[in-house]
């Protein structure tokens, strides 16, 4: 089969890279796209990833994610006019579910966020099938204009897929100067340009206030921030110059996240990969949660605070008793992993049964 997969977030950069190597095993022809926006692109390069770049990400503006997608979704036409794929598959990308419709090429969404409902209502009714985590229950997709029948679910967490056999590197330790015995402290700014958080989030990134908190204390650990942005890059330099790690491009995020203590995260994707790792997480999320991380906060795996001085003393008293505090956090995850199906598999099932 020719098949061709669009690319929009490190998130899917992560996860395709397992689906595209698996398709290519079973003698598929993979075909991937992707757009201009940094993270990704230095995450495909990181990755050894080809991709051919259509089109850019929209920005934070209404108006300007709206014109960046129809320009994108007429170049997008003409790759798949040319390319004349068999199947066609997606995170909910606007533009590809589209084009593939009006091209008559089977559509398979994959989406674990119902919250972003302004892609998924662009995206899931255009989809020939919906492929989804089975803790998301099928009437938080069906609203958006999909069959039930339509849906298929599997037992694991997205992050799963590029982790179940994940060997850490320690060469991110002196790409960012750190020292391993030294507590380390990661935490991932909030997605800000994101249609479901806009009007949500400040102009000054959440995670600010934490970090001078955290600097003020008598021992303060080392403190990694891993911003989404150039702006949220040049604002955390601009406050915190050399006082703490920015990772400035783009970095092998797991094997970060094996070395880290204590992660905090405004998002969903490294919060996940965190509390899965093993590492005590906590998130900031500046909304109501969402499912996934409703199910981490119930299971214990991930502790949602947003005052910065009730989270500040939750880090201060995880890191007292760090080791006990990791071998707790260690075992929840093995209790929760040990039935988790493999995502991949089920979703090349879908895909080959288009054939």
């Amino acid at each position: 089969m020719k098949i061709i997969i669009d690319i929009l977030t490190p998130k899917q950069c992560m996860f395709f890279s397992k689906l595209c190597d698996e398709l290519e095993k079973r003698g598929h022809q993979v075909f991937k796209t992707t757009r201009k926006y940094r993270e990704v692109l230095q995450l495909l390069k990181l990755k050894g990833m080809q991709a051919k770049v259509v089109g850019e990400h929209g920005g934070k503006e209404l108006a300007s994610k709206l014109r960046a997608s129809a320009k994108r979704t007429v170049e997008l036409a003409s790759v798949l006019e040319d390319l004349k794929p068999d199947v066609a598959l997606s995170f909910s990308s606007p533009e590809m579910a589209r084009v593939s419709y009006g091209l008559k090429v089977p559509h398979i969404c994959i989406n674990d966020s119902p919250h972003a409902e302004a892609v998924a209502k662009l995206t899931i009714p255009l989809s020939k099938k919906l492929l989804t985590p089975k803790i998301i229950p099928k009437r938080a997709w069906t609203k958006y204009g999909i069959s039930p029948e339509d849906i298929v679910q599997y037992n694991a967490l997205d992050p799963w897929v590029w982790l179940k056999d994940f060997e850490p590197d320690r060469r991110i330790l002196q790409k960012l100067g750190l020292d391993e015995p030294k507590p380390i402290l990661t935490l991932r700014t909030e997605e800000a340009f994101a249609a479901y958080l806009l009007g949500k989030t400040q102009k000054e990134t959440s995670v600010t206030r934490l970090i001078n908190r955290l600097l003020e204390t008598p021992e303060p650990p080392q403190i990694v921030a891993m911003p989404r942005y150039d702006e949220q890059t040049e604002a955390l330099k601009e406050v915190f110059g050399d006082k703490i790690a920015i990772c400035r491009s783009t970095v092998d995020g797991p094997s970060l996240l094996y070395y880290t203590s204590v992660f905090v995260g405004a998002g969903g994707t490294m919060t996940t990969e965190a509390a899965l790792l093993g590492v005590p997480t906590f998130s900031c999320y500046p909304d109501e949660p969402f499912l996934i991380l409703k199910y981490l906060i119930e299971r214990n795996l991930v502790t949602h605070e947003t005052d910065p001085e009730k989270l500040v003393k939750e880090i201060l008293r995880t890191l007292s008793s760090i080791d006990y505090e990791k071998k707790k956090q260690a075992g929840k995850v093995r209790r929760l992993v040990k039935d988790f199906e493999d995502p991949i598999r089920i979703i090349i099932g879908e895909v080959e049964k288009l054939t």
